[in-house]
Order: C-alpha cells, then structure tokens, then sequence
C-alpha cells in the first residue's frame, strides 16, 4: 500500500514546488478611448459612473423618446441597489438629468 501513495505524494511535492516558483503574470491594459458626450452634470456623471464602468457601457442602453427620465431614474436605482454603486443622493438627479439630456 505504501508503494501505491508514494507516486501520489511525489506528484504533489512537484505540483507544490512549481506553483510556488511561477512567474506572476503581468498584462497590459489598454487606454480607455470610450468619453462620455458633453452635457449638463458631466462631472458628477464622470466621478460616479466611471468607478464602474466605461462611458460605452451608456452607449448600450436603449435610446429613444421612451427611454428618457423615467428610464434613466430606473437604471441609476438600480445601479445603487442591485449593483451596490455608491451613489451619494443629491448626485441622483444630476445623473438622471444627464443621462436623461444626453443619450
């Protein structure tokens, strides 16, 4: 029985080995070329979206006339209670007023 654990044993003292000696692996990020469209609150929108996502992630959202207040309101809602964004709540309103002028 102790012939049969040893081939294990030494595998795992190999595996061990190796991972304790790779190499960490290092990438590069490219720059973000995404910008949010200029309008009223664009600061506030930049200081509080951008900790999240990039300005092509509003891009994809539904445009048009029945996406506007109302929509935009739903969304920022549920990125502070669904996603946990800590948006303070006097930004609330200048981030729908934004999104809601913009896209």
């Amino acid at each position: 029985m102790t012939s049969k654990l040893l081939p294990s044993l030494a595998t795992i003292a190999a595996l061990s080995i190796g991972a304790a000696v790779a190499a960490p692996v290092n990438y590069t990020v490219p720059e973000e070329t995404a910008a949010f469209k200029p309008g009223p609150n664009l600061e506030v929108v930049q200081n509080n979206c951008t900790a999240c996502h990039s300005a092509d992630y509003i891009k994809t959202q539904p445009q048009g006339e029945k996406f506007k207040k109302d929509f935009w309101q739903a969304e920022v809602t549920k990125m502070i209670k669904v996603y946990g964004a800590p948006i303070d709540e006097a930004d609330v309103g200048k981030i729908v007023e934004y999104l809601s002028a913009t896209y």
